[in-house]
């Protein structure tokens, strides 16, 4: 690993980093789950490093970097979803891909039926799927991914979300993502065209509908089209913080890469300081929504 760039060296001692609101403390949590380049040593996958690289949600933690100033805690994981994906249930594995049996009931979903589930099996370009592993997972090492690296990244969020919750009652959570730009060429729907950011509720299922509008349209006002919970619903993270009724408001944020991003090298493009400068005027307008929001939280 020592001729790595040292954003893609491995951290294991730091598998999550926690940016505290800078100034006013609002009940605003976002996390970036998919963001992390720092590929741990004990990886064993069989494809290049370029080609790993095409899973990571790039630079967004750089996109939203400021939100702390906005009075939020800003959550991201500093290793690769492809190593193990936070926003996966810790049961949602392929036992097929294991070397022994699970000591445990497993729960694969249809995330891991596409061979992205919390371990990730194959990579896909340009509509290829090319597998990740030329040889099975030992329990062990799966094992240890989780405790290392997934456990610490969900206590992190959760203490963070428990924290307004009881100190505001309430709060509201974005969980921050990018996508790659031929989506709908994966899906086999190639005559399809991306919106630009897609926001997913799971259905209007995990926030106040007013919340994810007041998103959508300042991001409209910007002149980005926006589609909701298509093709992207939120997975793990927002289906388990989202509960509405109980003032606890979760939504997930897409952002199609190509705005932002050259998807070969992983380097900004010449629009990433336009994106970063109109996703100021985002964070500003959620801050202003949560303080108007605040004064009806139950207070314990």
């Amino acid at each position: 690993m020592q001729d790595l760039p040292e954003f893609l060296k491995p951290r294991p001692d730091a598998p999550v980093l926690v940016h505290p609101p800078q100034g006013e403390v609002l009940p605003l949590v976002c996390d970036s789950p998919h963001s992390g380049t720092a590929y741990p040593a004990d990886f064993g996958c069989c494809l290049p490093l370029q080609l790993l690289r095409r899973g990571e949600d790039s630079l967004v933690q750089q996109l939203w970097e400021t939100f702390p100033e906005h009075g939020a805690t800003l959550i991201e994981a500093t290793f690769p979803r492809t190593y193990i994906d936070p926003n996966r249930e810790e049961g949602d594995i392929n036992p097929a891909m294991l070397d022994g049996p699970w000591p445990e009931p497993l729960t694969p979903s249809v995330k891991t039926q596409q061979g992205l589930g919390l371990i990730w099996e194959k990579i896909s370009q340009a509509g290829k799927a090319t597998p990740m592993y030329d040889r099975k997972l030992s329990v062990a090492e799966v094992q240890q991914r989780i405790e290392r690296y997934w456990r610490p990244y969900h206590a992190a969020l959760a203490q963070a979300i428990r924290w307004s919750v009881d100190r505001f009652g309430g709060v509201w959570h974005i969980n921050l993502h990018s996508m790659p730009s031929d989506v709908f060429v994966r899906l086999g729907q190639p005559e399809r065209q991306l919106a630009d950011f897609v926001l997913g509720d799971r259905d209007g299922t995990t926030c106040d509908p007013a919340f994810i509008r007041l998103i959508g349209e300042t991001l409209q006002s910007q002149g980005y089209s926006v589609a909701y919970n298509d093709p992207y619903k939120g997975v793990a993270l927002i289906g388990r913080i989202g509960q509405p009724e109980y003032q606890r408001h979760s939504l997930q944020i897409e952002i199609n890469r190509r705005i932002y991003l050259d998807e070969d090298t992983r380097e900004p493009s010449a629009n990433f300081a336009q994106v970063q400068q109109h996703l100021q005027e985002v964070m500003r307008v959620v801050a202003q929504h949560v303080r108007e929001q605040m004064q009806y939280l139950p207070r314990s």
